[in-house]
């Protein structure tokens, strides 16, 4: 057995932010777009922070930084749209992403009648209630309960990496049957 020691985390939170933003940049993620209607109109977030999390009751989860000016806009919502973003959506997830300007200029986008909202082109969609918020350091763990979903055969996920966004080739059909 070989003995290990890992880098001690640095003391300055500078460094030490880099180092952890390298250190999770490691794990590639799928991207979310969190959107609804508010006042009749839209708002949303990208979340890259996304896991599922229980098939019963259907529950899934996101991380949310306490420094959104945009979540609390979102967090009393009755139902939120989750887009699992597709391989085209580089552009609209930096827009969602962005501090300024308008985030859904030029975006195709659709509401269910309960102010869900869902990008087109998404490899998937699910309409979620919040079900619990947990505080975890900077961020709030979102925990959503699924209430419907659609899945878009043949829509590839963007992935995120190493803070760039890459794209996955599908599979065939026969390379998915084996």
């Amino acid at each position: 057995m070989n003995t290990l020691q890992l880098d001690v985390l640095d003391s300055n939170p500078t460094t030490r932010t880099a180092a952890l933003r390298a250190a999770y940049g490691c794990f590639p993620s799928g991207v979310t777009a969190v959107c609804a209607l508010r006042d009749n109109q839209p708002v949303g977030i990208a979340a890259s922070s996304f896991v599922a999390v229980s098939m019963e009751p259907p529950l899934v989860a996101v991380c949310v930084q306490h420094t959104s000016t945009t979540w609390p806009r979102l967090a009393d919502r009755p139902r939120l749209g989750l887009s699992i973003l597709g391989a085209d959506h580089d552009a609209a997830c930096r827009q969602l992403a962005s501090k300024n300007g308008d985030r859904f200029a030029g975006l195709d986008w659709s509401a269910t009648d309960d102010g869900a909202i869902f990008l087109h082109e998404a490899a998937t969609w699910l309409d979620c209630s919040i079900q619990q918020t947990v505080p975890a350091g900077d961020h709030d763990i979102v925990l959503l309960r699924v209430e419907a979903i659609e899945i878009h055969e043949g829509v590839g996920p963007l992935v995120f990496h190493a803070s760039t966004f890459h794209h996955l080739a599908l599979p065939t059909s026969a390379e998915a049957i084996r």
